[in-house]
């Protein structure tokens, strides 16, 4: 998983409230476990016409946001289906951060599984970001993670709040798998005296 520690990037405002998985990444393209090239199907029912053509006016399809990182969208963001499709094709598409004022819990852990950090804020703050992020290719935000700290354009700082667990995970880029393999050692050694204790299974 890439670690992540400080971003400063275009930040696309979403300001729909109750997106859920299935506008992120629709169910007709779940059929792969393939994670690279679920990006272009990103919000594909609101980004494509049904002659598969650019919605012209959707946030992704204007040049300013075409290469965004950062997501800023109306509450709870990610509820519906748990599909883990959803994560995928955020990060696949680029966005490493999504800020909004709740999450639905299932779609929260799995950004968190998959190098996506969502940031929760208060009404006010998120109303002044997606201000922020309306400014097309003006629109920069940095988020440093190790600061938990969130920097609009103006300069003005907000503060998020995040557990430790996560956070280190992110910041190390550590996954499930790599917290696994950090107790090889532990595994192996149980492995073994499971064998001399229990040789029958």
């Amino acid at each position: 998983m890439e670690k992540f520690n400080k971003l400063t990037a275009v930040a696309a405002p979403m300001p729909l409230v109750n997106i859920d998985t299935d506008m992120i990444i629709p169910k007709q393209y779940l059929k792969t476990i393939q994670r690279a090239g679920l990006g272009k199907n990103l919000f594909a029912e609101m980004r494509y016409d049904n002659d598969g053509n650019e919605v012209e006016d959707f946030v992704f399809n204007q040049p300013a946001y075409r290469n965004a990182e950062i997501l800023v969208a109306g509450d709870n963001f990610g509820c519906g289906s748990s599909r883990e499709h959803a994560p995928w094709a955020l990060l696949d598409f680029g966005i490493r951060c999504v800020i909004s004022t709740s999450f639905a819990d299932i779609f929260h852990n799995n950004c968190f599984r998959n190098g996506i950090l969502p940031i929760e804020v208060s009404p006010e703050d998120l109303e002044k970001l997606m201000e922020d992020a309306s400014r097309g290719a003006n629109a920069t935000i940095s988020v440093d993670l190790e600061a938990q700290e969130i920097r609009g354009p103006d300069g003005g700082v907000i503060h998020f709040e995040i557990d430790e667990f996560n956070k280190h995970c992110l910041l190390t880029g550590l996954d499930e798998i790599g917290l696994t393999l950090k107790k090889e050692n532990k595994v192996t050694e149980y492995e073994e005296t499971r064998k001399l204790s229990q040789p029958w299974l």
